[in-house]
This record gives structure tokens, C-alpha cells and sequence, in this order.
């Protein structure tokens, strides 16, 4: 994953290029770089960016977040609201990509929405066809003879962690769009046992042996372009497999406190939600 020299577009461009040269094609990105005081994804500033991404066909990866701007609906709600809120962030960094100059400029620019689930989508592109349909004349935008949502498929990879309903619908996001992700070793993840939960979930919404080996890891090779199978053969990388590997190493789960070196605790970050809300009582 190369990280981005954000604070200077030309040195960012040429990063990319000097990782692609060394095979890596994902660039770790904020969701909206004009929260953080830099020019917005509509500046023609991030001119090399685009070019260098779409010149090695490197992945633009943006989390959730990474601008420090989650939804915080105020500083004394529960912590509850933004854990719940927090895909929305990459619904606004969706519509912000979607309706930008570069993917209409840019047919090979590829953009992942990281951590941000996939119930939402199909909605978010019915209300983007409609914007197109009804306010396209007088907002200017043009895509010519396609809709946004076939735009969103040819440009954007979603994933998620678990996400019942964007299973269920996954073929009206785009089969070929989707990729699960374990997030591993956040509290959202399904570790240890994201196997049985996601199995249980594709069983659930009859997902086909084709489909669940294109969510899982076929999609992530081909937008990618690695073959995780070069390092382990497929028959050693199966859940089984794995754990078979594993046996004899601590993998239980620990209290964080057992781990602390003095990070940022959980007051800090109310305190930073206090900052960023405006309110400093």
C-alpha cells in the first residue's frame, strides 16, 4: 500500500509511480482531503495524482474517516451514534468522487470505498440516476450516454464485513464491485470466527460458488493485480488450511490493556470529538 505525500500533488504522482514500478497498484488515501485543509477531489490541483493512478491502473483506496471528520452529531451523544453513522462518511466520499471532473475524465481511474459496507449502495445510485434525470440541465453535469450507477460500477470497489442486506443485494451493486474484508483486529471484525458468520450469510441469500469466490478474493485480485496464490498455494490458503498453520501460536483474544504503550486512550478521543464539534464545555 503506498502512502500518499498529500501536502504535495507532484511528489504524491511520482510516488505512485515509484511503487507501481515495484508492483504495488494501492494508494491509501484520505476520504476528503479538503477537511483536512487541502485542495477538495474538484481541484485541478490533484492533476498528477489522477494521472499517475490511472498511467499504473493503481487503486485509489479511501477510508472511512481517514479525514478525521466521522459523523458526530454532538460531542455528548453516545459513542453508539458514530459507530453507527460511521459508513455515511463514505456516502458523501462516493457522491464527493462520483460527481467529480476526474472520473468522467479518467475511464481507467479505480477508486475502493474502504470500510464502508454495501447496504447502502443500491439506493445511493437510484437517488443518483434521479439527481442526473432531473437536475443534470441546470447543474451541467454530463456523462454522456451513461447513468451515475453504471458510472459508480465502472470506476468504484466497495466491501464489507458484514452486511446481510448488501448480500442480498448484491447483484443490483455489481457482483464483480463488491469484496468482503475481515478488519482484523478491530472490534468489527467477525474474528475468529468470520468463516462460519460469513458462510452463514451467503447461505442465508443462496449466494452461488462463482459469486462467493468473486466477493472473497477474485475481484481483489483482478482491481488489484496480485495473486495472493504465488506466496501460498490455493489448497494451503483454505480455512482449514490456515488453521491447521496456526496451531500451537496464541491467538486468543486479550484485553487491550495488556497491550498499552501509552497510545491515545478513550478520553483523548472524546476530547478530540469535543475539538472537532465545536464544543469545549
Amino acid at each position: 500500500m503506498t502512502l500518499p505525500v498529500i501536502w504535495d500533488a507532484e511528489a504524491c504522482g511520482k510516488e505512485i509511480r515509484r511503487n507501481a514500478e515495484r508492483g504495488v497498484h494501492a494508494l491509501t488515501f484520505s476520504e476528503n482531503p479538503a477537511a483536512m485543509g487541502y485542495p477538495s477531489f474538484h481541484d485541478e490541483y490533484w492533476t498528477p495524482v489522477w494521472e499517475a493512478l490511472v498511467d499504473t491502473d493503481t487503486v485509489m483506496n479511501v477510508h472511512i474517516g481517514s479525514s478525521g471528520r466521522l459523523a458526530i452529531t454532538a460531542a455528548d451523544a453516545p459513542m453508539d451514534v458514530m459507530i453507527t453513522l460511521q459508513p455515511m462518511n463514505i456516502v458523501q466520499a462516493a457522491a464527493d468522487l462520483l460527481w467529480s471532473a476526474p472520473v468522467k475524465k479518467y475511464p481507467g481511474l479505480k477508486i475502493a470505498l474502504s470500510e464502508g459496507g454495501t447496504g447502502w449502495i443500491p439506493y445511493f445510485l437510484e437517488r443518483a440516476d434521479r439527481t442526473y434525470e432531473m437536475h443534470s440541465t441546470w447543474t451541467g453535469q454530463d456523462f454522456g450516454k451513461q447513468k451515475p450507477s453504471e458510472v459508480f460500477r465502472d470506476h468504484f470497489l466497495t466491501c464489507f464485513i458484514s452486511d446481510p442486506v448488501g448480500v442480498a443485494l448484491r447483484n443490483e451493486i455489481g457482483i464483480d464491485n463488491i469484496c468482503w474484508e475481515a478488519d482484523y483486529p478491530h472490534s468489527d471484525s467477525m474474528w475468529p470466527n468470520a468463516p462460519e458468520e460469513l458462510d452463514a450469510v451467503l447461505k442465508t441469500h443462496q449466494v452461488t460458488d462463482a459469486e462467493t469466490n468473486k466477493m472473497t478474493y477474485e475481484n481483489a485480485m483482478r482491481w488489484y493485480h496480485w495473486d495472493p496464490f504465488t506466496h501460498v498455494p490455493k489448497d494451503q490458503a483454505t480455512v482449514g488450511a490456515l488453521r491447521k498453520a496456526s496451531e500451537g501460536h496464541d491467538v486468543s483474544i486479550q484485553a487491550l490493556s495488556k497491550h498499552d504503550h501509552g497510545g491515545p486512550s478513550f478520553a483523548d478521543f472524546a476530547a478530540n470529538a469535543k475539538e472537532m464539534s465545536g464544543n469545549t464545555d
